[in-house]
């Protein structure tokens, strides 16, 4: 078994895709319309679905905002310089909502952004240790 994606349904399919792509820094993997179901797919990763998990990005015609919910976390994303890679997606144009710095109760440097649709992604260094 291997994980193929995660699932976010988003309000602003082109927001959407933009964040992923142009702020993070993802590839548009593809993308389909299903009309008989008024739904959209776009798929977004860092490489191919055959060998990498990628993000799911699913757009229901007609709904602009979804509640979050308490259940949802967050995706994590390895880069190799946190403090960098904010400053990066705060030039791009992207909300970073914990700024880099230590773990609480730990030494893993850390920070989140946050994508047009409010979900959290975490931000770490490879250097992990907690």
């Amino acid at each position: 078994m291997r994980l193929l994606h995660t699932m976010l349904r988003v309000g602003d399919l082109d927001k959407s895709i933009a964040f992923y792509t142009e702020v993070l820094g993802m590839t548009l993997l593809r993308r389909k319309d299903y009309p008989d179901g008024q739904f959209t797919l776009a798929f977004v990763g860092y490489g191919d679905e055959a060998h990498n998990s990628v993000i799911e990005l699913t757009y229901n015609w007609g709904v602009d905002k979804y509640e979050l919910g308490t259940a949802y976390g967050h995706i994590a994303l390895e880069v190799d310089d946190v403090y960098k890679a904010c400053e990066d997606i705060r030039a791009r144009g992207g909300k970073v909502t914990r700024e880099p710095g230590p773990m609480k109760h730990g030494t893993s440097i850390l920070a989140f952004v946050e994508d047009p649709d409010g979900y959290k992604i975490e931000l770490l260094s490879p250097s992990r240790n907690d």
